[in-house]
């Protein structure tokens, strides 16, 4: 990928090492999970009890960075950094030139880079949640360390990376555009099963919404090169719900998945990246 290219935007703020130390001396695995048996799970109840699941990760994590730290700009230099700074200016030229063709306006969220844990504005949350979006601030919130793992689990490359940051850009034009809300409203009526299906249909529209940045961006800046969608396509399928699920040891259980099945998310990145047109990314019929 030809990310070079690429516009670098000014809206990733970096707050890595802002957070603060661990409080209490637990044994973390790998993974994220958590080992020493009954003590650990004694401090971990009476952490739930007094202050609820915040307080959870917030021991394991360290406390995380306070919503209110805007961070800084990346430091000069940092090629990772780059990278998302560059990707993130793709999708804030292809939005903002697709909105305003409808006659709307773009706004541009921030992204901050973490690193262990972060507090949001929806919460605290921990670098083995994944990469985020939080609608109550506006921000995507991202662990660089992620792309590192998307590749452990066979999705490796730089077009995978941008495909995660494209998918989460596409939770910024779902709630800019009020679909959010509406899908929240309508799980709030549903049984378990249909809200499940309703936020795997999100989740298939916001990888659509990746394949369509993708689409533009390679016409305006070339950026594709060979290989490079097979990458993407490759990253969907390893973090479909059966994937995840089947490599977990767990029974494939289709009425739980809250993203989509491997071939599902494949399909819906793959309608973009052919389409290029956002009508074309509807999950939900």
């Amino acid at each position: 990928m030809r990310w070079k290219n690429l516009r670098r935007s000014s809206n990733v703020r970096d707050v890595r090492g802002a957070g603060g130390s661990m409080r209490v001396p637990l044994p973390i695995g790998r993974g994220g999970r958590v080992g020493g048996g009954i003590g650990i799970l004694i401090i971990l109840v009476l952490a739930f009890l007094i202050g609820g699941p915040d307080a959870i990760v917030q021991l394991l994590g360290g406390g995380g960075v306070p919503t209110g730290d805007r961070g800084r700009p990346p430091a000069a230099g940092d090629t990772e950094a780059e990278f998302v700074e560059r990707v993130l200016g793709s999708t804030e030229d292809v939005w903002g030139s697709l909105f305003e063709q409808s006659g709307q306006t773009y706004p541009p969220p921030l992204l901050t880079l973490f690193s262990g844990s972060v507090r949001s504005a929806c919460g605290y949350a921990s670098s083995a949640s994944g990469p985020f979006y939080c609608p109550a601030d506006r921000r995507v919130y991202l662990d660089i360390a992620f792309f590192d793992e998307l590749a452990r689990m066979g999705g490796p490359g730089d077009f995978a990376a941008a495909y995660v940051i494209g998918h989460e850009i596409g939770h910024h034009v779902q709630t800019v555009l009020g679909t959010s809300d509406r899908v929240r409203s309508e799980q709030q009526r549903s049984g378990d099963a249909a809200a499940n299906r309703l936020q795997a249909a999100m989740e298939l529209q916001a990888d659509c919404f990746a394949g369509v940045w993708a689409f533009h961006a390679n016409q305006t800046t070339p950026m594709l090169e060979p290989g490079d969608v097979a990458e993407g396509l490759g990253a969907a399928a390893a973090i479909g719900d059966d994937t995840l699920q089947r490599n977990a040891g767990r029974r494939v259980t289709p009425e739980s998945f809250t993203h989509g099945s491997a071939a599902e998310r494949q399909r819906w990145l793959g309608t973009g990246l052919r389409t290029g047109d956002p009508s074309a990314c509807d999950t939900f019929n």
